[in-house]
């Protein structure tokens, strides 16, 4: 958790700063809008990155990934330009693609399937802790220092975060067997109709949550002027609503089942998504509104994970970065149509086409379920 907190600070940062970032570095946001969509897109690397951890053990995997991560983080700390940080970006988010599969897989071999909901969810408070302690203070060094103040602070802490790692996580592994060959691996999934309504669920869910990801700091910038600090305050608001997700994921689907669960947290979505424009006309509406949309997308995303673990369990490391994948290319969707969307039709439109993804979500699910 305190390692993937590191990582999902740096990749959570970008949004509610996106505005700051971009007159830093003096482009517009729909230039920064193609950026997060070109870092999205890295997800295509995922299948080609997440099998080394089958192969060469969970260990290395997640120490590669980590290693990766520092560099990346550490070119903005030297080399504070837009290609710096365009690198930066994509390098940050190939090691979370070697991170994080591995990770869940080091789990998903040690834990039962009726068990794995609430550990999978004390790793995913991760992404509410970066919302509610990274976040704010990368904003508190960006008032301070400027807009690349936070990549030094992640760095240091990316490099303690590796030692910890090499120094816990046992060199052996009685409870994997490393592949002699990915191939088999990428067979297996792709056989499975389970499997590729799993990844395709990924996709959609993501893409959803990204139309609102990449425009809300935006959002509440236009509609109320709100600055760096209240910007930070927001995020720590979504953060909580993450964290209320995550405990709600760790007490109910395990008990609920996965599928369930996932199909509930579909639909909790799509109806904050539609509340979301009406009740955010005012600074207080909006922060409940986002609170509500995050704390569905949470356990949407809490309770799939844990799901996934177990369609393909002789490939588990591939089949989950593959879904990673999934979650990538509807990232880079969401983040390619929420500028064109928010700017031509209103923040309105943005609500309504997440509705949408979400909705295809659900028959993906469908489809999953009955094979």
């Amino acid at each position: 958790m305190f390692v993937r907190t590191i990582l999902n600070s740096a990749h959570r940062m970008v949004y509610p700063f996106l505005p700051i970032f971009a007159r830093g570095l003096g482009v517009d946001i729909s230039t920064m809008s193609l950026l997060m969509t070109g870092r999205s897109l890295l997800g295509a690397t995922s299948p080609l990155l997440g099998p080394i951890a089958d192969r060469r053990g969970r260990k290395f995997g997640m120490l590669a990934g980590l290693g990766i991560f520092v560099f990346g983080i550490g070119i903005v700390a030297v080399f504070p330009t837009f290609w710096a940080l365009a690198a930066a970006l994509g390098l940050a988010m190939i090691g979370k693609f070697m991170f994080d599969p591995a990770m869940q897989a080091y789990f998903g071999d040690r834990i039962p399937y009726h068990q794995r909901g609430t550990a999978l969810a004390i790793t995913e408070v991760a992404w509410s802790m970066a919302f509610i302690a990274g976040v704010p203070i990368a904003g508190f060094l960006i008032d301070r220092f400027g807009w690349s103040a936070p990549f030094p602070l992640f760095s240091i802490l990316g490099l303690i975060a590796f030692f910890i790692l090499w120094r816990i996580v046992p060199n052996e592994d009685p409870h994997h067997e490393p592949v002699n060959s990915t191939r088999d691996g990428y067979l297996a999934v792709f056989k499975s109709t389970p499997a590729l309504a799993g990844i395709s669920i990924a996709l959609w869910a993501s893409a959803a949550n990204e139309l609102v990801n990449v425009i809300f700091g935006v959002w509440l910038e236009d509609s109320f002027g709100l600055k760096i600090a209240a910007l930070a305050g927001a995020s720590a608001v979504i953060g909580i609503s993450e964290l209320s997700g995550e405990g709600l994921v760790a007490f109910t689907t395990d008990r609920l089942g996965k599928p369930r669960a996932l199909a509930i947290g579909l639909i909790t979505n799509s109806l904050a998504a539609i509340l979301l424009p009406f009740i955010g006309r005012t600074q207080v509406g909006a922060l409940i509104g986002l609170f509500l949309y995050y704390i569905a997308f949470e356990y949407v995303m809490v309770s799939h994970i844990p799901m996934v673990t177990e369609l393909v369990p002789s490939a588990r490391a591939t089949l989950l970065s593959l879904n990673v994948t999934g979650h990538a290319l509807g990232r880079a969707l969401g983040a390619l149509l929420a500028a064109f969307i928010y700017q031509q039709f209103g923040f309105v439109f943005v609500a309504l086409t997440a509705v949408l993804f979400n909705m295809a979500g659900i028959l993906a699910l469908r489809r999953m379920q009955r094979q």
